[in-house]
């Protein structure tokens, strides 16, 4: 069943670790890997990522990239989301702050600071929507 647009954008703001996909070329595949994002409801997703990375590159080359998050319990439920970059930067410590707050308890958020603070933000502005709750598989 599909989820309603506040359902999708409540999922999408759970702390999930995000599959990223970007076209990798003709005759390829889409370059897919797991990445931590932030996201607010009706806001933009923006991720981290070193700018010489491999998924830099091609998503400035692009110009767009989807990502993809998924539960398996309760129910099994995901969201996908694509759209086209609408700012590529460095990053703020402020803005590294935020994802690691997300993701990492708090005595390893200064670590994190450290260890990503060169790397470049990339945001998106969601323009299509894939989502769906499958109920709980398997229950009588």
């Amino acid at each position: 069943m599909p989820l309603s647009a506040h359902e999708r954008q409540q999922f999408l703001a759970e702390p999930h670790v995000a599959a990223l996909s970007v076209t990798a070329g003709p005759n390829r595949g889409p370059l897919t890997v797991p990445i931590w994002y932030q996201y607010a409801p009706g806001g933009l997703v923006w991720i981290l990522t070193p700018p010489e990375s491999r998924k830099a590159k091609l998503i400035e080359s692009s110009g767009r990239f989807t990502l993809l998050v998924q539960r398996t319990t309760p129910t099994t439920r995901y969201v996908s989301v694509e759209g086209r970059v609408t700012d590529m930067r460095p990053s703020t410590e402020d803005e590294v702050g935020q994802m690691a707050c997300r993701y990492l308890p708090a005595d390893q958020v200064g670590p994190y600071i450290e260890f990503a603070r060169h790397e470049h933000l990339i945001q998106m502005t969601p323009e299509r929507w894939l989502s769906a709750d499958l109920g709980s598989m398997g229950s009588s």
